[in-house]
């Protein structure tokens, strides 16, 4: 059991640093992003074949899970750039509105009830994240794409749930991320005409964070919460990635002393949205004793 929360903890802290190598790797969003897919999808392929983890799956279940890959690529593109035009705080404090968005989708798609207390909490996340955007309007182009990839990562948590269900996890990440690597690739053209980079291969040192972020960030991380799970209740592993933006704003304080450059209001802010992470955490963590 130990090492399940060792390996736990450890797969939330590397996504909390996928932030950090976003500000670290200079290419284009749209490139960081492509290369990311392109080394994560080849390591799965080749990871999974020799591991004989590479399942049959119907065309169309294929086709299914490929349209959400296209749902995380479109997410991994407006985080990064969120990142580029304001910072790796702002767009982590953005990503905590995924609470509130998958309150409201998660009803609509699966055709639940909805939670009162889900929607309260995702409201006072909100009013933290108008707190910053409305007291420091430097930051206004970034935040509005860290919302846009909050609100395409709760679609995409909303449709894996159902995934899951009817496939193996692996299954899932593969041909997720697969399709992911097609979309970008054929879009890639089209974006780079509204936003040009400024260097299309990456440069050394890019390179060898590009491999950190999908070999340890992408690929590791996965396989550490899998096995996770083999020990650990589904609900206590959510929980613990509520620790993600905390812990990556924790890194960008202490590698970017970004804490230099932001006003009172993001702290109030970053009060509110980490008093309904915690709360919300104490009340899953009661309804889960309870069950």
């Amino acid at each position: 059991m130990r090492k399940a929360f060792i390996q736990l903890h450890t797969a939330v802290f590397l996504a909390g640093f996928t932030g950090i190598l976003g500000r670290l790797i200079t290419l284009n969003e749209a490139y960081l992003v492509w290369y990311r897919l392109l080394i994560t999808v080849i390591t799965l392929w080749v990871l999974y074949y020799f591991q004989q983890k590479l399942h049959r799956v119907s065309w169309a279940g294929i086709r299914r899970i490929m349209g959400v890959g296209v749902i995380v690529a479109l997410h991994w593109v407006t985080f990064y750039a969120s990142i580029k035009y304001a910072n790796v705080s702002v767009a982590l404090v953005c990503f905590s509105a995924i609470g509130f968005f998958t309150a409201i989708l998660e009803p609509l798609i699966v055709r639940k009830p909805f939670s009162i207390t889900e929607l309260m909490l995702g409201l006072l996340v909100m009013a933290g994240i108008y707190l910053i955007f409305h007291f420091d309007p430097q930051f206004k182009t970034g935040i509005i794409l860290g919302i846009i990839s909050a609100l395409l990562a709760s679609l995409f948590t909303v449709f894996n749930r159902i995934l899951v269900q009817q496939n193996k996890p692996e299954t899932v990440t593969l041909y997720q991320l697969s399709g992911g690597f097609l979309f970008l690739t054929m879009l890639l053209p089209v974006y780079l005409l509204y936003f040009p980079a400024g260097h299309i291969l990456p440069t050394l040192s890019d390179a060898g964070w590009l491999l950190v972020l999908s070999l340890f960030c992408t690929v590791w991380a996965f396989n550490l919460s899998m096995n996770a799970l083999k020990k650990i209740a589904a609900f206590t592993v959510n929980l613990t990635y509520n620790l993600e933006p905390v812990y990556g704003i924790a890194l960008a304080f202490l590698i970017y002393r970004e804490d230099k450059y932001l006003s009172g209001s993001f702290y109030t802010g970053l009060f509110l949205i980490m008093l309904s992470v915690v709360m919300h955490t104490w009340l899953v963590y009661r309804t889960g004793k309870k069950t």
